[in-house]
C-alpha cells in the first residue's frame, strides 16, 4: 500500500499535514531543455553524475540519484508541467510525498521554474530546502546555462 499524504490543515498531530517547500528559480536555458533533463535518464544522469532511471510517461517509474530518490510520474505535460509522487529512500516505504514542476518560458533562453513539495516528513524540510538548491537548481544551471 503507497500512501500519498495530502495537506489536512485540520490535524496539527500529522506529522506530514503541513509540510511545504516553495520554490522559484529562473535558468538561463530553453524550457525544452530543461524538462528534458529533468524526464531523460541520460540527461538527468548526466546533470547530477549519478546514476537514474526514468520512464518519461504518466504512471512511469523513476529512480535518481543511486536510488535513493524513488517514485513515479502522476502528470507529464511536455514543456509545461511535472508532477512526481517522490520519496526518499530513508522514508517509510509506505510515504510519498508530492512534487510539482511548472515551467513558464520568458524567453528563448530564460525559463522559471515554479516548484511545490508537500506532504514529506517533518523532521526532514530543513534538508529538502537545502537539498532542492544543492541537488537540483545549482547542478542544473551549471549543466545547461551557457
Amino acid at each position: 500500500m503507497v500512501k500519498v499524504i495530502n495537506s489536512n490543515l485540520n490535524n496539527s498531530n500529522h506529522n506530514y499535514a503541513i509540510m511545504f517547500i516553495h520554490q522559484e528559480i529562473t535558468i538561463k536555458c530553453s524550457v525544452q531543455k530543461i524538462f528534458l533533463t529533468l524526464t531523460n535518464s541520460v540527461q538527468f544522469s548526466k546533470f547530477t553524475g549519478t546514476p537514474s532511471e526514468i520512464e518519461s510517461n504518466p504512471g512511469g517509474k523513476f529512480s535518481c540519484f543511486g536510488g535513493m530518490i524513488k517514485g513515479f510520474i502522476l502528470e507529464l505535460d511536455p514543456n509545461s508541467r511535472l508532477v512526481q509522487a517522490w520519496r526518499a529512500g530513508n522514508w517509510d516505504t509506505s510515504i510519498y510525498s508530492i512534487v510539482k514542476f511548472e515551467f513558464l518560458q520568458i524567453d528563448e533562453n530564460e525559463t522559471k521554474i515554479i516548484f511545490d513539495h508537500t506532504g514529506f516528513p517533518k523532521e526532514h524540510k530543513k534538508h529538502l530546502e537545502k537539498g532542492w538548491y544543492e541537488n537540483y537548481w545549482d547542478p542544473l544551471k551549471t549543466y545547461l546555462e551557457v
